[in-house]
Parts: C-alpha cells; sequence; structure tokens
C-alpha cells in the first residue's frame, strides 16, 4: 500500500520528534558545518565591500613611473609615452604631469598652499579626478597656450567658501589664471592631501618653461589586478630603450592591495575550515543515519510487510535527513547575519543580507544532508522484512 506524501511528511516527523536526541545531534552536525560555510561567504563579501570603500576614496588606480636621480639622467619626453602606450596591452589610458612647485594661491584678500601641476589631457581621466563644476581641459586649452587652470574641492573650499568658482582670476606666482572646473578632492595614497592642488596645462607650462620634458608617467590598467603588472612592464621596456638609466615605479593604492591579499588568504583559510566542518557534519549525518536504520530494522520489516515499498522507507530516511538539515541550515544562517549585523555596528563595517550567500549556504547544508543519507537510507530500503522480524 503506497503512501500520500502527506502521510509520509507525518510520519517522517513522528519518526523525528520520537527520538529528539538523535534528531538535534543531527541538525547540530549541520549547523557547525553551514555556519562555517556562510561565515566564509559574510566575510568574503565583506572583505569587498571594505575594499571597493577604500578604493572610492582613492583616486582611480594607477602606476606612476619617473627616472632615477643620478649623473646624465635622461628626461621623459611625449614620444616616450606613445612608446609605451602602443606596447603594453591592458593600459586604459596614460599621460604625463610636471610638478611645477608648492607655492600659494590667491584670490582678492584669500590666500591658500597649493601644489602646481602641469598635466597632459587625459590627465584626469587617468587619475580617476571627477569634475564636479565646470569642465575639464580641451584642445583648444592646449592649442592656444591658455592660462586656465583646474582647482580640486578643498583648494576651492579655501579660496572661495561657498561662492562659485568658475571663470574667477586666481593668482599663483604672480602669474594670473582663470578657473575653468573644480574636481573631487580625492585621496593619492594613504594619507590625508595637506594642501589642495591646482592643474595647469602641459602646453602653458611648457611655454612658461621653454622645456617640454615629462617629470612622471601615470598609467591606469583595465583591471586592478593588472596594476602591479602593468608597472613592471612600463620599467622594463624603459630601462630597455635607456639602458643604463635606472627608473622608480608605485602604485597608488599598494596598501590596499595588500590588505586585499591578505583579506583573500583569511577567506580561503575560512573556506577551507568550512569545507571540513560541512564534512564532519556530514560523517555524523551518515553514522547517525546507519544507527537509527540498525535501531529500527524491526520497524522497517513490518512496515514492508505491510504494504511499504522499498522507495518509501528509502525516501523516508532520505527526508528525516533533508528535514533536519533544512532546520540546522536555517538556524546557522539566521545566526551568522545576527552575529555579523552585530560585528559590523560595532565597528562601522558595510553589510546588508546577501540572499545569493544563504542560497550557497542552504544548498550546502541540503547537499551535504541528502548525500550523508543515502546509504544508510538504501541500506535501510533492502533489508528483508522476514529477516527484520525474525531478528526482532
Amino acid at each position: 500500500m503506497s503512501l500520500a506524501p502527506i502521510d509520509l511528511l507525518k510520519l517522517t516527523y513522528r519518526s523525528l520528534s520520537g527520538n529528539p536526541l538523535r534528531s538535534v545531534l543531527t541538525a547540530l552536525g549541520v549547523f557547525m558545518g553551514v555556519t562555517a560555510v556562510s561565515a566564509t561567504l559574510q566575510v568574503g563579501h565583506i572583505s569587498q565591500a571594505v575594499i571597493a570603500r577604500r578604493l572610492a576614496t582613492r583616486e582611480a588606480p594607477h602606476a606612476s613611473l619617473f627616472p632615477d636621480w643620478q649623473p646624465n639622467r635622461i628626461r621623459l619626453q611625449q614620444d616616450d609615452i606613445t612608446f609605451l602606450q602602443q606596447r603594453l596591452p591592458g593600459l586604459q589610458s596614460i599621460s604625463a604631469l610636471n610638478w611645477a612647485r608648492s607655492t600659494e594661491v590667491t584670490f582678492q584678500d584669500q590666500t591658500a598652499p597649493t601644489s602646481v601641476v602641469a598635466v597632459t589631457q587625459d590627465f584626469l581621466f587617468t587619475t580617476g579626478n571627477p569634475v564636479i563644476a565646470g569642465r575639464s581641459f580641451t584642445a583648444a586649452d592646449y592649442a592656444s597656450y591658455r592660462p586656465v587652470v583646474i582647482i580640486d574641492e578643498l583648494l576651492a573650499a579655501q579660496l572661495f567658501g561657498n561662492a562659485n568658482p568658475i571663470g574667477q582670476r586666481i593668482y599663483a606666482n604672480q602669474q594670473p589664471y582663470v578657473v575653468v572646473g573644480v574636481v573631487q578632492t580625492k585621496l593619492r595614497d594613504d594619507e590625508e592631501p595637506s594642501e589642495g592642488r591646482l592643474l595647469i596645462t602641459s602646453a602653458f607650462h611648457n611655454a612658461l618653461t621653454g622645456r617640454r620634458d615629462v617629470g612622471s608617467i601615470r598609467l591606469r590598467p583595465y583591471y586592478l589586478d593588472d596594476l602591479e603588472k602593468i608597472g613592471e612592464q612600463a620599467e622594463e621596456l624603459l630601462m630597455q630603450r635607456f639602458p643604463g638609466q635606472r627608473f622608480s615605479q608605485w602604485n597608488n593604492v599598494e596598501d590596499i592591495l595588500e590588505q586585499r591579499q591578505v583579506l583573500k588568504l583569511t577567506a580561503r583559510s575560512l573556506a577551507a575550515v568550512g569545507a571540513i566542518a560541512l564534512l564532519v557534519g556530514g560523517v555524523g549525518i551518515a553514522n547517525i543515519m546507519i544507527a537509527s536504520v540498525t535501531e529500527r530494522t524491526a520497524e522497517i520489516g513490518l512496515r514492508r510487510a505491510i504494504g511499504a515499498t522499498r522507495n518509501e522507507i528509502m525516501v523516508q530516511f532520505i527526508l528525516e535527513a533533508t528535514l533536519l538539515s533544512l532546520v540546522g541550515g536555517i538556524l546557522a544562517i539566521a545566526t551568522v547575519h545576527g552575529l555579523t549585523l552585530a560585528i559590523a555596528e560595532r565597528f562601522e563595517l558595510p553589510y546588508e543580507f546577501d540572499a545569493t550567500s544563504a542560497t550557497i549556504a542552504l544548498g550546502s547544508a541540503l547537499s551535504v544532508g541528502v548525500g550523508a543519507s543515502f546509504a544508510p537510507a538504501l541500506r535501510a530500503s533492502q533489508i528483508d522484512p522476514v529477516k527484520a522480524l525474525r531478528s526482532e
């Protein structure tokens, strides 16, 4: 006589509630394994969010390259930028700059310290400095050697307060400039900027100084993972181009990359712990289910004798493990979520519940439960009813 699904569920529930200690131990094994898996996923997501938050405060990840000071030091030219641009795969943008000087800039009766930097046209894109007011430099600014400047919001606040700086005339080293744009102030590295920044065109700087060399080169890759490699490749290419000249290169997110590597290693270690915990939980489920089959041999024989099929016996045992895995998994996910939320609030970490992570964790719980119970369930379904009743 075949059982209806609802009757099979009722029978499974009575079996589980009839032996609460066995049920709790089985669910506990799943709980521990899923807790480790869920915690691993949460650490990974929080790590990514922390890295993304730190990157958002920085200029776009880019490498800087410049010749070392030495006798007969070479001076980079625009041709060298073109040389690198043609030979670096994965390069999104390249630009150059010259640090003109640190000086004071004046607007009416307001004075503020600033760094004057001469840049090529792609500089703002290469370094990821978004224009928040006015405009960027145009090709006409370079072609006509216009005395126009772009200032960052820190310098704008120091000179103009809440007033609109666009179109205003300021002075640096007694040279008048017209403000055409304001860019967001971003961290260049891991230190807060001590002064604002004033950008002029490299063309105007060359006209003022009579020099056309390039102080340093900025390289922005398409992908963050290529940042260190692209800096090293550029350094190697220039050393081949200029034998005997040494170069230095660094990137503006080196500390973040180091932190990301540490977090990756931590996540991998936790993943290994989670896998071991799931394996131990699965072994525990299998042992408990085997013991359950042995204890219930007579019950299985009686059910087979009155018409239960092998498939029903097998499904019941798998269903028991599935329900216990489901309960243990849900409790583990809820526990990890609560603890993570408390820790995130305490240490001001970015966190939000991720349904995908919860689904993966719950899926792992069900997979372990079903997988670990399959062999005992198969064994139960193959018990001979006559021998089972005779043994009783």
